[in-house]
């Protein structure tokens, strides 16, 4: 009897397996996320967009923010590792310093997905970002036309992380187009408002006759502001890159700052929670899935706020 109930339990379990298709339930997933920061809006709009859609495939999301530490990050990927994720979520603080951790990952067999930023080093399965060359251009062909073709540019930079430098490709290559306009400084401000605030004095100081600034990310180009403001430099034309709340009121209250390339953090966080959903069917999922950009100035988002009134 007892050989007859032990076969009977093992058919039913080998049943049970098949019916599963011999893995966790959809339901069953972990995902370990890594975030660059939660003090800028775009990585808060980010989280919300991978917190809607986890939801919704009813997968459990571990998120932890490095806060711009590049040790804390790896620490956190270890412990994802440790803790058999099923798969991590990076924004990388380095995008070639995160390598160490994403290799753990690789070698445990954790399959890595980086959104927004993304990784030099390691084995990535997809990248999900903004078109940020695009973004780059949209930048430039604002700027250079504002300047009626002619004047000396500023960038305010951040080149650890590939999306920046993806901005500021995008952005030279507008400005090629324009011989009579240069580029006079390319300086780091760390994709901080302090830093890039002391960026731009630096800059504004060595340059009197300075025309534009593009600031790589909102922190940078309110920095600039700041910056531009506090030298009553008038006149000077600041672009930026993200279309935050802050950058967004800069912009209606007619600064210095005017116009901000738009990213969809939201969109950035669905899209990638969806591309791990098809890599843990089996579908073949993209090395790079790039998710669109546009640009607003003073009557687009006065437009838009009209619309919305009505």
């Amino acid at each position: 009897m007892k050989t007859i109930f032990k076969t009977g339990c093992v058919v039913l379990a080998s049943f049970l397996i098949s019916c599963s298709g011999g893995a966790k339930g959809e339901g069953e997933k972990t995902i370990g996320v890594a975030l660059l920061t939660r003090g800028h809006v775009f990585y808060r709009d980010l989280e919300a967009g991978l917190r809607s859609e986890a939801q919704k495939k009813k997968y459990d999301l571990v998120i932890t923010s490095a806060e711009f530490d590049l040790g804390k990050q790896i620490s956190q990927i270890e412990d994802f590792v440790t803790r058999k994720v099923d798969a991590i979520i990076v924004c990388p603080v380095d995008s070639r310093g995160i390598g160490p951790g994403i290799r753990k990952a690789n070698d445990a067999g954790i399959p890595v997905f980086t959104a927004d930023i993304t990784a030099t080093e390691g084995a990535v399965v997809s990248h999900i970002a903004s078109d940020n060359i695009a973004g780059g251009r949209l930048a430039g062909e604002y700027l250079a036309k504002a300047l009626h073709g002619k004047g000396k540019v500023a960038i305010i930079n951040h080149p650890a992380v590939t999306s920046v430098l993806d901005r500021v490709q995008g952005f030279k290559e507008a400005l090629s187009a324009h011989p009579h306009i240069s580029i006079v400084a390319d300086v780091n401000g760390q994709g901080v408002r302090d830093k890039a605030l002391q960026a731009a004095t630096d800059v504004l100081q060595a340059h009197t006759d300075l025309d534009a600034i593009f600031g790589i990310n909102d922190d940078s180009a309110l920095g600039a502001l700041d910056a531009v403001e506090q030298f009553r430099r008038e006149g000077v034309i600041i672009v930026g890159y993200d279309a935050t709340p802050p950058a967004a009121d800069a912009i209606l209250r007619a600064t210095a700052l005017k116009a901000d390339v738009v990213q969809y953090p939201t969109v950035i966080g669905t899209t990638t929670i969806q591309t791990i959903a098809d890599f843990f069917s089996g579908r073949e999922v993209p090395p790079i899935v790039p998710v669109q950009v546009g640009i607003i100035d003073k009557t687009a988002l006065e437009k838009t706020a009209n619309q919305g009134a009505n």
